[in-house]
């Protein structure tokens, strides 16, 4: 028997019909096409592929992170139900950080090597109104 589909208020990320452009001296630079799928709430989705195919871009795109030569062409993104692409930029910043995040490829930059791991995992919370102990609880969960 099949599961049964999920629920529209279940999914917590939705990327329709995006395409990106990246503006070069030579012209446009199609790097995005008509890309779609869904992340349901609570469950963790994987974007694999070989060097230079998107990956990144796409990531990019839907935290909205981008160069300014970058142009977004087509498509939607919604998370939580809440058009990305039509958030200003105060909203924007604080969905980053608080509600969606990005860990850039290069691990020598993801992590400052001279502080402890607990240190920087408190320091991402300093939106957080929370005690000192309550942010420590959170990192230890979040590892």
């Amino acid at each position: 028997m099949a599961a049964p589909a999920e629920k529209l208020e279940d999914t917590l990320l939705s990327v329709r019909n995006l395409s990106l452009d990246f503006s070069s001296p030579e012209g446009s630079v199609h790097a995005l096409r008509d890309i779609g799928f869904d992340v349901p709430r609570g469950r963790i989705v994987g974007v694999v592929g070989e060097s230079g195919c998107g990956k990144s871009t796409l990531a990019s795109t839907m935290i909205r992170l981008l160069p300014e030569n970058a142009e977004i062409v087509g498509g939607r993104i919604t998370f939580d139900g809440d058009d990305i692409l039509a958030m200003s930029e105060s909203r924007m910043r604080d969905l980053r950080g608080r509600r969606m995040s990005m860990i850039f490829q290069d691990p020598m930059t993801a992590l400052n090597p001279v502080r402890s791991i607990g240190a920087q995992m408190l320091e991402i919370q300093h939106h957080e109104d929370a005690s000192r102990a309550d942010k420590r609880k959170k990192a230890v969960r979040m590892l």
